[in-house]
């Protein structure tokens, strides 16, 4: 059993959000956050749609479609740096870590927010997520910093660059950013470069990057200074990077070896760990893992829904690492939220009944 007054701080924490991103009064003659967060909770714990355990599904879709997604994300990022407090995160020179994750869509793909899909298990259509996660070995647990919600044929460079202006005010400094492969990018790197900001990327297996591995033996390690140019807006840009090629070396993991190639523009970059340093990137795809088990499903292709139940997932992820890893399961940590919200909502209804008879 948690300690109920922490719980119950937790849920106001819950409240205040929804509150302040949604525009509503708290305690006021109208609907508010102590009231959304009981079928919100309901949702997370059993994994469901909204429309199957909630009382009050159309007032909460109405509530976040009148204002803009951008509410919702500024509001998550001054909740951050209020539980950021709990582990000094203002003081931590911190490793990043970006990906995009993704909820399923069934149904007519229209609109700029839907990517389309296969079809493959009736799944028509995704939408999409950028976010930017602490995966220092030194915090708690991976810690979603902050997210926004991209559509077709968004400009990877900016809204990466968005993140980590946010994130930057968080924190004392940053150490490092990982990425993996999808996001590799002449754009991407150049604004990396124009931020200060490092980089380590980790390179797919182009032309280039297979002419130099050929030339290597097994267990050979280098590096390449790397020049381009970009086309953008009929002009011609120049950029540069160091390319990173490592030949058939083992994966501390499960000892099996791979070819490895990475973009850096790191002025000392130590060959012999930066497969281990790349790799804590894996941590944010845990985190993505252990947000499913909040999922609240919709039917609605309405973006501004889909992106505040998606914060709202992250935020109960990162009060979970902050206040109670070491107590509960992320599961558990779940369902104690949830029966103590409906009981504490059924209290306060009862006592206005008894008011009000």
């Amino acid at each position: 059993m948690l300690n109920r007054e922490k719980v119950f701080r937790t849920l106001t924490t819950l409240d205040t959000f929804i509150d302040r991103s949604l525009k509503l009064e708290p305690k006021g003659s109208h609907l508010s956050g102590f009231h959304y967060t009981r079928d919100l909770r309901r949702a997370t714990a059993s994994n469901t749609y909204l429309e199957t355990v909630g009382l009050r599904t159309d007032s909460i879709h109405l509530a976040i479609k009148s204002v803009p997604s951008s509410e919702v994300y500024w509001e998550y990022s001054k909740a951050v740096r209020i539980i950021g407090m709990r582990f000094n995160l203002s003081e931590q020179d911190v490793v990043l870590a970006f990906d995009y994750t993704d909820e399923e869509f069934y149904g007519d793909v229209q609109g700029f927010w839907i990517h389309g899909w296969t079809g493959e298990a009736g799944v028509t259509g995704k939408f999409k997520f950028l976010t930017c996660a602490l995966v220092s070995s030194d915090t708690p647990q991976k810690i979603p910093l902050f997210s926004i919600p991209v559509h077709v044929g968004h400009n990877l460079a900016k809204d990466v660059s968005l993140c980590l202006l946010v994130v930057r005010s968080m924190v004392r400094s940053i150490k490092l950013v990982l990425f993996d492969r999808s996001f590799y990018s002449k754009e991407l790197i150049m604004a990396l470069t124009d931020a200060d900001c490092p980089y380590l990327i980790f390179v797919p297996r182009n032309k280039k990057v297979a002419a130099e591995l050929a030339q290597m033996v097994e267990g050979e390690r280098k590096t390449v200074h790397y020049e381009f140019k970009l086309n953008k807006d009929r002009t011609v840009l120049r950029g540069d990077t160091t390319l990173a090629f490592l030949k058939k070396v083992m994966d501390p993991s499960n000892g099996k070896t791979f070819d490895w190639a990475f973009a850096t523009n790191q002025e000392k970059i130590d060959l012999d760990y930066i497969v281990a340093t790349y790799k804590s990137r894996w941590r944010i795809e845990t985190s993505f893992r252990a947000q499913d088990e909040a999922r609240i499903k919709s039917k609605s292709k309405e973006i501004r829904v889909r992106f505040f139940f998606f914060v709202f997932e992250q935020l109960l992820q990162l009060l979970w690492a902050v206040l109670y890893k070491e107590e509960v399961s992320f599961k558990e940590f779940l369902l104690e939220l949830s029966e103590t919200c409906a009981s504490r909502l059924e209290k306060a209804e009862g006592r206005a009944t008894r008011a009000n008879p």
